[in-house]
């Protein structure tokens, strides 16, 4: 392995900060550095009464908590933590007066499997804490209440109960006296609501094979329990009066072992119990059918209790996640939002009286891959547009006294800010516009969509980028995203990583190559069954036809050289990079694996689910960890002749490292060229900026020398 170019290009990336600081880039180029300049708006939340909102600003890896307030909403930052520490600020919480907000410091909190040791991406000597803190809005220093994780404030806004070790604990607010176990229940508690008066709690208990529901009163009053059964019970929710408590059920572990390789359903139902008895009964149960199934999209079941009695959830049930309306008494569901799109980011007014969300909805065709902000009435389908026109929009939620809503706004080419417009609709207001007065929004592309046919006929979106100019031809470049859940979008994504993709292919465009984000089947954005494809994943990779045609279509183009294709994506995206490479080095010149996963059935652990813990009982076992592996890049080792960059931080929590030591080895033993970029005690998603600097810059470096285009 040639490490020499690695060396070079982490020593000038080093030295790029300080040369930046020292002098700008010229304001008609497009450096990486500025590309990646953005402040990033997360954890968008607002008290229950006041109306005042908070929000976290992650600029370039300061991560602090900003607030505004009625009646300018005039954004003022609250902590002012200085380094790019890879601490994450998330858990917000604001109090009911507005006065005081709560949330965590440090920890992974998109991590697939926990870990007792907290992540360290600084390499720093004193291991980094979890912990539980609150700030005053009013100024003053914060003050650290606990360590845990997951906080909720009482609305009585005097203490925070969370979680730590598996069971749920409790502090003053003020930090007046240390923090103490709440109670003690068996199993891993969490999922911690407070009943509309703060005097009870219900949460959920996971005992492994299934949960419980239960309501925490006081220390004298054992754990009332509801209707327990042996099926996972979660989302618990108050009804307005504290006397009710409604929850989603699935089944719980066990039975017959199901196919690996066939789609089954997921049934679910809801239920509503007395909080003082435990008595329940149910209210709505859904069709056994794929479509019926519990459904995966953001905010799952996002189950709330509406006024007049009725209850709100989401499902899949006409073929797109949509919001339905439900009397507590039972009776035909109401569907509140038809139409061929899906919805996201699912908030109530404090009268629960109305909904808003975010769709891939609109007037123009393009709106299937943006955002807008909807609001609905929970009674009835009058959907009402509140943010039209070719933006993208996400994270809508009421301020407390109902006459706003605040959400999070972008462009093409303005990066995302927070904003807050009348509930009724209006003017949006943006809120820290001067964080991006000098971001270099002129020099962005506006991405087109595209729609083109995979081999078995699937219609896939994707979104095109291409600066004028430059002389033909062109090299083409693939970007892959990850999840597989996601769907890259006509402007900067809801998700962090995303839009750091995004600012990346806009760089990669800014310098002549024409770059092409596809959205594969298993995304989300198309329907039900695009979402849940048949021989997807371990099961067949059928969505790596629509990678493929990606790639095809590239080469189709007047301005592509066929011979420089390229291809870049990180977690599912990497996988399906290294897929592409191992099975068509005809079509896809060179990549970039951003932490995939190469082997199918040692990173699903199949292996210790095989027949040989049962062998009296198979299922299709056998056969689905022989697809698996066939299914997997490394299957097609033999094939793989196209040089290819390896990134990966050595911390990662979703997908095994040895998933690119393993590819490693394979490549080597085969003579395929490869690089490799390992980020000492870094996670999945990096949480330094400096390490998305380093690994960005290796991205970009790399098709700079594998693939070179003619620029602008």
């Amino acid at each position: 392995m040639n490490v020499s170019f690695i060396i070079r290009w982490l020593i000038a990336s080093a030295l790029v900060p300080a040369c930046v600081s020292a002098q700008q880039p010229a304001r008609d180029t497009l450096s990486l550095v500025r590309a990646l300049s953005y402040p990033y708006p997360t954890n968008l939340v607002a008290s229950a009464r006041s109306t005042r909102i908070a929000w976290v600003f992650n600029q370039q890896g300061r991560r602090n908590i900003w607030t505004a307030d009625a009646p300018d909403y005039r954004a003022s930052q609250l902590t002012h933590y200085t380094a790019d520490d890879g601490q994450e600020l998330t858990e917000l919480s604001v109090t009911a007066d507005g006065n005081t907000i709560s949330y965590v410091r440090g920890g992974d909190h998109d991590a697939n499997w926990p870990e007792a040791v907290p992540p360290n991406p600084q390499s720093a000597t004193v291991q980094p804490k979890v912990a539980i803190w609150a700030v005053a809005t009013h100024g003053g220093d914060p003050h650290m209440l606990a360590e845990g994780d997951d906080p909720v404030v009482s609305p009585r806004g005097d203490r925070v109960v969370f979680t730590r070790a598996g069971q749920l604990w409790v502090v003053p607010i003020d930090g007046s006296s240390p923090a103490k176990q709440l109670f003690y229940a068996r199993g891993a508690n969490g999922s911690a609501t407070w009943s509309p008066d703060g005097s009870r709690l219900a949460f959920v208990s996971d005992r492994g094979d299934h949960s419980l529901v239960g309501v925490y009163a006081d220390d004298s009053t054992p754990v009332r329990w509801m209707a327990p059964s042996t099926s996972h019970d979660g989302s618990p929710q108050w009804s307005p009066d504290g006397k009710s408590i409604a929850f989603a059920r699935t089944r719980g572990d066990g039975g017959a072992p199901e196919p690996m390789l066939k789609l089954v359903p997921n049934p679910w139902s809801i239920w509503t119990a007395d909080a003082a008895t435990g008595s329940a009964h149910v209210v709505w149960t859904s069709p056994a059918t794929l479509r019926g199934s519990y459904p995966e999209t953001d905010g799952e079941a996002n189950l709330h209790w509406a006024a007049g009695d009725r209850l709100i959830f989401l499902a899949d049930l006409d073929g797109w996640p949509h919001l339905y309306s439900i009397a507590t008494s039972g009776g035909t569901p109401l569907l509140l939002t038809p139409g061929s799109f899906m919805t996201e980011f699912v908030a109530i007014s404090p009268d629960r009286r109305t909904l808003v969300y975010a769709a891939n909805s609109g007037a123009d065709s393009n709106d299937v891959d943006r955002r807008h902000i909807f609001r609905v009435p929970v009674d009835r389908a009058e959907l009402q547009s509140l943010t039209p026109g070719p933006g993208v929009e996400w994270s809508p939620t009421f301020t407390g006294d109902g006459q706003s809503i605040a959400f999070i706004a972008a462009g093409t080419a303005t990066p995302p800010l927070p904003a807050i417009m009348p509930a009724a609709g209006g003017t949006p207001h943006s809120l820290g516009s001067e964080l991006i007065a000098e971001f270099p929004s002129a020099q962005f592309v506006t991405p087109r969509k595209v729609v083109f046919k995979s081999a078995d006929g699937t219609m896939v979106h994707g979104q095109l980028f291409e600066r004028a100019g430059g002389s033909p031809p062109k090299s083409g470049i693939v970007f892959v995203h990850g999840g597989p859940p996601r769907q890259m979008l006509l402007g900067w994504h809801y998700m962090d990583y995303y839009s750091n993709a995004y600012a990346v292919n806009q760089y990669l465009a800014s310098q002549g190559y024409v770059v092409l984000t596809v959205n594969y089947r298993l995304g989300i954005g198309y329907g039900h069954e695009f979402h849940h494809p048949a021989h997807a994943g371990p099961a067949g990779e059928s969505e790596y036809q629509d990678v493929k045609a990606a790639g095809e279509y590239l080469r189709a183009l007047a301005q592509v050289d066929p011979a420089r294709i390229g291809i870049w994506g990180g977690s599912y995206g990497g996988l399906l990079t290294a897929l592409a490479l191992a099975r068509n080095s005809d079509i896809f010149h060179t990549g970039v694996d951003l932490h995939g996963v190469h082997d199918w059935p040692v990173g699903m652990g199949m292996w210790e689910t095989s027949s040989a813990r049962r062998p009296y009982e198979q299922s299709d076992s056998k056969a689905a960890m022989e697809i698996a592996w066939q299914s997997s890049p490394v299957a097609d080792i033999a094939k793989w002749k196209s040089p290819v960059l390896l990134i990966q931080g050595d911390d990662d929590r979703n997908v095994r490292f040895h998933q690119t030591v393993d590819l490693a080895r394979r490549l080597e033993k085969h003579g395929v060229r490869y690089e490799e970029l390992v980020l000492p005690d870094e996670i999945h998603g990096f949480l330094r900026h400096a390490s998305w600097l380093t690994a960005d810059s290796a991205t970009t470096a790399w098709f700079r020398r594998e693939l070179p285009t003619r620029g602008p």
